[in-house]
């Protein structure tokens, strides 16, 4: 049977942790997030605060994540010819780490991306051949004594 961890007899420590992960798009898609004229808006504005809340509501998406208190989100897209790439930090002083949060946060930026650009994307079937999320990562955790 699932259950949760018991992190009570842990000590607060400072936790970070970084996610990052790509989705591939048409190039032109990419001009057109890059010079702001999708229809739906600001793609980048709009994934940055998914992102956060996604942060925020970790354990509301995830059944067996601790609530955690966020000190810290910063959310980054890069962009190349064919695909962008998200990285979300997530800053915390706790029980347990962070990952989870900056993975879910991670996650609801690449889709919300997905979903501000996706009647770029389609096929003239309605599909999305070209379009996809990839190497989604930890790039880093750490832990550190609050001193």
């Amino acid at each position: 049977m699932p259950r949760m961890v018991d992190i009570s007899g842990k000590e607060d420590m400072a936790r970070t942790a970084v996610a990052s992960g790509s989705i591939k798009l048409k190039p032109r898609t990419i001009e057109k997030v890059k010079n702001g004229s999708l229809k739906k808006g600001d793609v980048f504005a709009c994934a940055r605060i998914a992102a956060i809340l996604a942060v925020k509501r970790t354990p509301e998406a995830i059944p067996l994540c601790h609530h955690v208190n966020i000190d810290a989100v910063d959310v980054e897209f890069i962009t190349r010819e064919d695909e962008i790439t998200a990285r979300v930090m997530v800053k915390s002083v706790g029980k347990t780490g962070v990952e989870m949060d900056a993975l879910h946060g991670l996650s609801v930026a690449l889709l919300t991306i997905w979903d501000m650009v996706k009647s770029e994307e389609k096929d003239e079937t309605g599909n999305y051949p070209d379009t996809r999320i990839e190497r989604i990562v930890v790039e880093r955790k750490e832990k550190n004594r609050i001193s």
